[in-house]
């Protein structure tokens, strides 16, 4: 009899149960599902979105489970478990208050994006009742449409790739570069007068120093300043004549012109200025010749510094001096190399023209002459003469025979690059991270760097080329540099996601289309659509023909509602390309139109 009352007690609480999981599941048709965002959005390679439910009052029973499976379909194939489909659970255990509440939960899911086949498609779901005793499973409901298509409006980036060359200008301990433009070569010459006097002697202008002068003069060099500075020892008998420094100064420019009337500089005599600078009560000529001298040691200098560097006149601090016990060896020595003029002469280094650099380069190249024949700078310079980008190489290919320094191996490289962003040569893209390689083990180099960046960008290698292009760009580059490997690291935050950094980097980048293209789409991205027009613009000022800035205004236009704005931009993206005709009339950034006949009458 017992066993008897059991079992019906059993077969009570199986009905009940049975009862109860039919009722939930009849319930589950009054669910409340929700995606946002709705259509979905496509960012950084994933598609990630979240799913609200709600649950009817009651539908929840004791000792069940109600469970909802949501899967995305796309051309007969399903994305189910393994990315956070099954996460979205309601226990009746975790809802005590199901009888006078909605049963709530939220779920946050990722796509991994597997290409273009996967729009259109859609996010579906259906419901499960799970018996907590027993494990048993009820269902499932029909499957329920809950977001169609995807938005993939951040795949509308253009990859910016840039090659950073170093300077043909630039110098450090290993690079000599060379500019054309004009330099000037200091030469000195020191002529002596005696104790208190300012008459050049006629030995001093037969000296070698002397003959030196005349014979420089001689030459005529192309001269842009002679440069005359007067000085005075300090002891009385020169202290005295406040007019000594300024004579010997004098003196000297009115030798010098007469040299040049020796010597017909007629014509160019007007173009060189003369500077007087007469040094007077003044120790700085004097400190710098003792420093100079070993005729006494340091000890001694520093009783003498400490005597010109104290307080006092010029008069009290010589006559300090003469107390010291070197005064006498100092006065013989260092006074005299004071008693002076010193000149320097600017002038204008001689440098072949950009004829003649080009014509040598070129026979370089073609293997007719030796690289050595011009300087590395000189070669540098040539390759940026030339518009060709062969003839970049080629010029590169000899110059790294014979100068073998980091800045060369990169500019080789980049010349690679360039002629590999052209043509889609994998195998230049190559050869040019080799060079880059090779610039790096001979000098950590920002410009190698960033162009090691590019190179990885070039072979889709976009997180390796973000992490290389944002060091080159902590490091001192050259603004020109920074301003085209800008354009590339904005475009790579966009393929990250990274919309407002992406604004940020685009901000300092060269103004190219491309680059205020990518700005504006970066500006759509964050939801900032007043300015995205504003750039849109900006670009379509630069190049009326880039259809992609007005697809990217419309979209603007449209997410702020302004239909017809929306659709005449449209218009001009499609006057501008008309393949986006078809791409408009599916893209889901136009849904709310779709039944406008002016856009209808616009992607037909």
């Amino acid at each position: 009899m017992r066993k008897f009352v059991i079992a019906l007690v059993s077969i009570g609480l199986l009905t009940f149960y049975g009862c109860a999981m039919n009722q939930m599941m009849k319930m589950a048709k009054d669910q409340n599902l929700t995606v946002d965002p709705d259509p979905l959005e496509l960012h950084g390679g994933t598609v990630e979105f979240n799913i609200s439910a709600v649950l009817p009052v009651k539908m929840l029973k004791p000792n069940l489970t109600y469970s909802m499976e949501v899967r995305y379909d796309y051309a007969d194939k399903h994305l189910e478990s393994g990315y956070g489909f099954d996460q979205i659970t309601f226990n009746s255990d975790a809802y005590p208050n199901s009888d006078t509440q909605n049963p709530k939960a939220n779920a946050s899911l990722v796509l991994p994006w597997k290409g273009d086949e996967m729009t259109p498609g859609k996010v579906v779901a259906r419901g499960w009742g799970t018996n907590n005793k027993n494990g048993k499973k009820a269902g499932p409901t029909d499957w329920i449409d809950l977001a169609t298509g995807v938005i993939t409006t951040s795949t509308l980036v253009k990859p910016v790739f840039y090659a950073a060359m170093v300077s043909y200008d630039y110098r450090d301990a290993t690079v000599d570069g060379w500019t054309p433009d004009e330099e000037l070569e200091p030469t000195y010459v020191n002529l002596y007068f005696l104790q208190g006097s300012s008459v050049l002697r006629w030995s001093e202008k037969k000296s070698d120093r002397g003959k030196f002068f005349q014979a420089f003069i001689a030459e005529k060099n192309v001269t842009r300043t002679v440069s005359i500075t007067g000085t005075h020892s300090p002891e009385g008998t020169e202290r005295v004549n406040s007019k000594l420094s300024e004579d010997r100064a004098k003196i000297i420019e009115d030798f010098y012109r007469q040299m040049m009337d020796k010597y017909d500089y007629t014509g160019a005599a007007e173009s060189i200025r003369f500077i007087l600078k007469p040094v007077v009560d003044d120790w700085t000529e004097f400190k710098k010749v003792l420093e100079e001298y070993d005729g006494i040691d340091e000890s001694a200098k520093a009783d003498i510094l400490r005597v010109v560097n104290g307080s006092g006149t010029f008069e009290e601090k010589e006559k300090a001096l003469r107390k010291l016990p070197t005064y006498k060896k100092v006065f013989k020595d260092v006074y005299p190399e004071l008693r002076r003029s010193r000149t320097e002469i600017l002038t204008v280094i001689e440098k072949r023209s950009d004829a003649e650099i080009s014509v040598l380069a070129k026979q370089i190249a073609e293997g007719k002459l030796p690289a050595d024949t011009l300087s590395y700078g000189e070669l540098a310079y040539a390759a940026h003469l030339t518009p060709s980008v062969d003839e970049k190489i080629a010029i590169y290919e000899a110059t790294v025979k014979t100068y073998d320094n980091w800045a060369c191996h990169n500019n080789l490289g980049a010349a690679y690059m360039m002629k590999a962003i052209d043509t889609k040569d994998t195998g230049l893209v190559e050869k040019a991270s080799t060079q880059f390689d090779i610039s790096l083990r001979e000098k950590q180099n920002c410009f190698a760097t960033g162009n090691s960046g590019v190179a990885e960008a070039l072979q889709g290698n976009y997180g390796k080329a973000y992490e290389l292009v944002a060091s080159a760009l902590e490091m001192p580059l050259p603004s020109k540099a920074a301003a085209g490997l800008s354009g590339t690291k904005g475009a790579l935050e966009i393929m990250q996601a990274k919309y407002a950094d992406a604004v940020k980097t685009l901000s300092n980048a060269k103004e190219t289309p491309h680059n205020l293209y990518n700005k504006a789409l970066a500006q759509l991205l964050i939801k900032d659509f007043q300015n995205a027009i504003i750039t849109s613009e900006e670009v379509t000022a630069k190049a009326s023909g880039c259809a992609m800035a007005y697809y990217v205004k419309a979209i603007a236009e449209s997410r702020l509602g302004k239909t017809s704005e929306s659709i005449a931009a449209l218009k001009q993206a499609i006057a501008a390309d008309p393949s986006l005709k078809t791409k408009a009339a599916g893209d889901l950034e136009f849904s709310k139109m779709f039944a406008d006949s002016n856009f209808i009458a616009v992607v037909k």
